[in-house]
């Protein structure tokens, strides 16, 4: 994976660098131990299974967080979105908008 790769997927790495002190090779560790790592994707699909709007809003919160750190654009968006819908715990069928989540982490999973 490089800066280039992450860029042409719509990574803000001017801002995924500079969180990173411009230290690239830092910064690429932190964006592959990210993406290799699925507990909190797994988390959220349990909860989102069990109707627990509660864990699966601090779930999405947690995976919110870390893709902003990471400038993760593509899947910050996509998680930002479930997150709001979460914070007002909005009685609804999410597997649609999850699976657009693994989608994106999953392509950029493919680029390491």
């Amino acid at each position: 994976m490089t800066l280039d790769d992450l860029k042409s997927v719509g990574v803000d790495i001017e801002d995924g660098m500079a969180r990173c002190m411009n230290n690239e090779a830092f910064y690429i560790k932190m964006v592959n131990m990210f993406l290799a790592d699925g507990s909190k994707f797994d988390a959220l699909k349990s909860a989102l299974d069990a109707g627990d709007l509660n864990d699966a809003f601090e779930q999405a919160h947690a995976l919110k967080g870390v893709c902003a750190n990471l400038a993760l654009t593509p899947l910050q968006t996509r998680i930002s979105e479930i997150t709001e819908l979460l914070r007002s715990r909005t009685e609804m069928d999410y597997s649609d908008k999850y699976q657009e989540i693994i989608k994106c982490w999953n392509e950029l999973k493919a680029l390491a």
